[in-house]
């Protein structure tokens, strides 16, 4: 059975000190916010009488809460920019701790909010990890995807459907980040079948029917409420011409498979896009929870050799291949990038049952590759 451990988001808030918390709907900020701060006082912006009273006047905020002592939460923050300005006012004089929760940053982004001037950390908090779970099945894992209630349910595609249908209504139609719902919805539908691809802003435009400036602004909205990622292009190499295109990722693997109508079983066509978004996630993960300093890249030439993933300044290369028999031909594109110059470790992440070398590569079943990750072993 499917079970949730504890979730690796720490954050350990000194008094006096406020933060963020960032991260898409539903992947489980709330529940981590009552396990974690029980006491703390809520204010939830999705209540439409709480939102009622501070959209109408933020500065009952500071008129409840001038004596208060201890935390307060406010969830979905993004939801009254102008509430912000009296957080500011509440930290500074009168030393009021705050963890303000949102699931999109652009609405904060477009109106100039006040984000607190360093004021407050931030964090995210990501989709569930496989080293946050028991009981975890990789083919059923990437058809439910990964946010909590999702993975937990006993019929995830219904949530899937529902989650879309929400997200749509919810954070594009309700905060006007768009005016044309369908072209927008097309666009998903278009972003989840090249998720994990280069790129092509043009080839994108014309499938949707809008403009390729549009389709900017539709990845730049993605981003903003969480919901993708972009992941850069390694750009050092002094031999090789490399891409300059980066690649996006949705940020959930049962989002992606659920718009682009796939079913990623072992063995499909379909599994191994799936499977390297997966790796990705994880490594997004990872960066987030231990790791904020971490470069991740990918590797491509102008001839179309590729490594999925690049960690730091070469020290670890990661080709992801949803195959249970790995041979010298899989290995070819890391041999080719360690003639750039030495790298730390040269992996392929695969379906193999026991790890093995090819050479200078190591060959890891994806689980062992996740308990090296998360342990430490790599980086």
């Amino acid at each position: 059975m499917r079970e949730i451990n504890q979730r690796l988001l720490t954050l350990d808030l000194p008094e006096g000190k406020s933060a963020f918390l960032w991260g898409p709907r539903k992947v489980g900020k709330s529940y981590w916010i009552r396990q974690h701060y029980p006491d703390s006082v809520i204010i939830d912006l999705l209540q439409t009488d709480t939102f009622s009273d501070y959209v109408s006047r933020p500065s009952l905020l500071r008129e409840r809460y001038f004596d208060h002592h201890g935390l307060i939460v406010i969830d979905e923050v993004q939801k009254i920019p102008q509430i912000l300005d009296e957080v500011h006012w509440l930290i500074e004089n009168k030393g009021i701790s705050f963890l303000l929760t949102g699931s999109s940053a652009r609405k904060l982004k477009r109106g100039h909010a006040n984000l607190l001037g360093g004021r407050a950390w931030r964090r995210h908090m990501m989709p569930i990890s496989y080293i946050e779970t028991r009981g975890f099945d990789l083919e059923s894992a990437l058809k439910s995807g990964l946010l909590p209630s999702h993975f937990l349910s006993p019929a995830p595609i219904e949530e899937l459907r529902s989650y879309v249908s929400d997200y749509l209504k919810e954070e594009i139609a309700a905060e006007a980040l768009t005016q044309n719902i369908p072209a927008f919805s097309n666009f998903l539908r278009v972003a989840a079948i090249t998720s994990s691809e280069l790129i092509n802003y043009v080839n994108i435009a014309q499938e949707v029917g809008v403009s390729h400036k549009v389709v900017r602004t539709y990845f730049d909205i993605l981003e903003d409420t969480m919901l993708g990622f972009r992941i850069q292009p390694w750009k050092k190499s002094e031999t090789r011409r490399l891409s300059k295109t980066d690649k996006f990722y949705l940020f959930d693997v049962g989002i992606t498979n659920y718009l682009a109508k796939r079913n990623p079983e072992i063995g499909s066509s379909e599994f191994g896009k799936a499977f390297e978004q997966f790796i990705a996630m994880e490594l997004r993960a990872y960066q987030h929870y231990r790791n904020p300093e971490l470069d991740i890249s990918f590797w491509r030439t102008s001839s179309g050799q590729e490594i999925d993933f690049i960690l730091g300044n070469k020290e670890v290369a990661i080709e992801v291949k949803g195959s249970s028999h790995i041979d010298e031909r899989h290995a070819k594109h890391l041999h080719a990038f360690m003639e750039e110059g030495p790298v730390k470790h040269a992996l392929i992440v695969c379906l193999e049952k026991h790890p093995k070398k090819l050479g200078s590569v190591e060959v890891l079943p994806w689980d062992i590759f996740l308990e090296k990750l998360w342990s430490g072993q790599l980086i």
